[in-house]
């Protein structure tokens, strides 16, 4: 069986809930139509298919390996980021002035989760690529962009984000990478990242490197921080010979997951680079990059968790485990009870999470076309919430995926413990899920909880309909609304940090609940798919949904309980 994109799920989505057609005519997209990009999306789907998915495997048992400081993929990744970057995927959302296709993140984001499912560590590198896009033409000068955009819409090169240090890890204030001005207008770069993804490659021309790193006399902490592009090659001089910059791959890590993609140790030596943006601003403008990708690890989870489960089911509809009592027939596992119950909770989870991602994708949009503050504000607040819940999403599936397949799944020849190993990295990079929900807490609710609140009142407001027709879930759905409306105004009046984070992810899960009911609710009252989606619905609010109220219990315990806690 093979990977299948889950381009019906997607042709709903643009249909029926966030309305593609009427984002599409808003002027902000060129001139794409519904049809356009329906053929995009089977275009690409048929690219992960038959081409990325079959990377899967050889990526994983074939690690990309660094030998006399050149790093080798592994056997069909350059075939397939050659054709990757043929199909435009990388330039989905890009600006049309330097070559994309201008298309909103809401396909772009459906795409990435196609790519993410066949083949996870080919699919960072794309990505990667799409986020330094973004930060260069939110802050590079136009000669930059004009110079750097095209190569990377072109595949000659890709990008990279350095960040990390031995040091300096989600204390980013603690970075020592130095950055020197000369006379030219370009700086000299030296120190050591580590964790940097896709650190190098053998099918690119040449890789760009987004540095955060310190100017002469800059403040301490995050305020002294400035990105710089780093060039793996230098643009070549009269003698049309390209020189390599002063950066060196000192090593590959060796992963749990991932395995395809090369993540390494990057040791600048005065490497020459050019600044992005204003001295000192430099966290601001590789937020740009790091938000961006964010939204897209939140997919990736989302796409291994979508091909975790089809791993599943087929293998639930074949595996034969006992005699029907019935009629004497050998049973497939998939009739179990216990079975039944965690392919539904999979598939209702895939749908929930695919669908915050795709609302704070939609909710870029929104802000780009409106610059409405609303709608800023509302991506803000959805950005941790879904890089967290898609993440998550990745991690819970999969280890579903193995227990379905019993002990074969615990066997790496099965090939389903590789979902599990590579989505458990999503939890962690791009800032950890801990760090998401704080970020949530510390800098997205608004003054008084105001985002959190405007959110919670829309719910309401749009699922007004539902009252007549399912009165007990409409129940539920509200008393939902009120309890996070609660906990959200105790945890805004709470004196000091330590009460709110220690229960941070326990809020950041309530309001990915609540998410989640929301758009079941609005897909229910669509003709097509009806009695499927009212399928997930039912389980949802039977089996998944009531945790919200355990969640805000934990909320108003703040952290009295751990400070009676005594580590030794």
């Amino acid at each position: 069986m093979g990977f299948k994109a889950p381009v019906e799920e997607y042709k709903f989505f643009f249909t029926h809930i966030f309305k593609l057609e009427s984002l599409l005519h808003s002027g902000g997209f060129g001139d794409s139509d519904l049809d356009d990009i329906e053929m995009f999306l089977e275009a690409i789907a048929k690219i992960s298919e038959e081409t990325i998915a079959p990377l899967q495997r050889s990526g994983d048992m074939n690690p990309a390996i660094l030998e006399n400081g050149v790093v080798t993929t592994p056997p069909g990744f350059q075939e397939g980021y050659e054709i990757l970057i043929q199909s435009g995927l990388v330039g989905t959302s890009a600006s049309i002035n330097y070559g994309g296709l201008g298309l909103p993140k809401l396909v772009q984001n459906a795409l990435n989760e196609f790519v993410n499912g066949a083949c996870l560590s080919l699919a960072l590198n794309p990505l990667l690529t799409q986020g330094q896009i973004e930060a260069l033409e939110l802050f590079a000068t136009e000669e930059i962009k004009e110079q750097v955009i095209p190569k990377l819409l072109s595949g000659e090169c890709y990008g990279t984000m350095n960040i990390t240090e031995p040091q300096a890890g989600s204390d980013v204030g603690a970075i020592k990478t130095k950055a020197t001005p000369l006379a030219t207008g370009e700086y000299k770069i030296s120190g050591q990242k580590i964790f940097i993804s896709w650190a190098d490659a053998d099918f690119a021309k040449n890789v760009y490197h987004l540095v955060l790193a310190r100017l002469p006399d800059s403040p301490k902490g995050t305020s002294g921080l400035s990105l710089f592009l780093v060039p793996k090659y230098l643009a070549a001089g009269e003698s049309g010979h390209r020189r390599r910059s002063n950066l060196q791959i000192l090593s590959l890590e060796k992963k749990l997951g991932l395995h395809g993609s090369p993540t390494g140790v990057v040791n600048f030596d005065q490497a020459l680079g050019q600044i992005i943006g204003h001295p000192n601003e430099g966290l601001k403008a590789m937020f740009a990059m790091m938000n961006s990708a964010r939204l897209g690890v939140g997919t990736q989870g989302v796409g291994v968790a979508e091909a975790a489960l089809q791993t599943a089911e087929y293998y639930a509809k074949e595996r034969k485990q006992g005699i029907d009592k019935s009629d004497g027939q050998p049973q497939v596992i998939r009739d179990y009870p216990d079975i039944k119950r965690l392919l539904s909770l999979m598939r209702v989870k895939i749908f929930t999470a695919r669908a915050i991602c795709s609302y704070c994708a939609f909710s870029l949009d929104m802000a780009k076309i409106t610059g409405e503050e609303k709608w800023q504000n509302r991506a803000g607040l959805l950005t941790p919430i879904a890089k967290y819940i898609g993440s998550e999403t990745g991690v819970e599936v999969s280890l579903a995926a193995i227990r379905i397949h019993g002990g074969a799944g615990y066997i790496e020849e099965s090939g389903v413990s590789q979902y599990l190993r590579d989505s458990i990295v999503t939890t962690i990079y791009e800032g950890t899920n801990g760090i998401q929900a704080n970020d949530l807490l510390l800098r997205k609710l608004g003054t008084h909880g105001k985002n959190v609140l405007e959110l919670i009142e829309d719910i309401i407001e749009k699922t007004a309909f539902w009252k007549s027709q399912e009165p007990n879930c409409y129940q539920q759905l509200i008393l939902a609304c009120n309890r996070l409306k609660e906990i959200t105004k105790w945890l805004v009046n709470q004196q000091s940090e330590s009460p709110r984070l220690a229960v941070a992810q326990a809020y950041l899960q309530a309001i990915g609940l609540l998410l989640g009911a929301y758009f079941l609710v609005l897909s229910t009252n669509q003709t097509e798919r009806k009695d499927y989606i009212r399928g997930l619905t039912t389980v949802f609010f039977n089996r998944i949904f009531p945790q919200i109220h355990t969640l805000s219990d934990e909320v108003l315990v703040g952290d009295t309980d751990l400070q009676k806690v005594n580590f030794e």
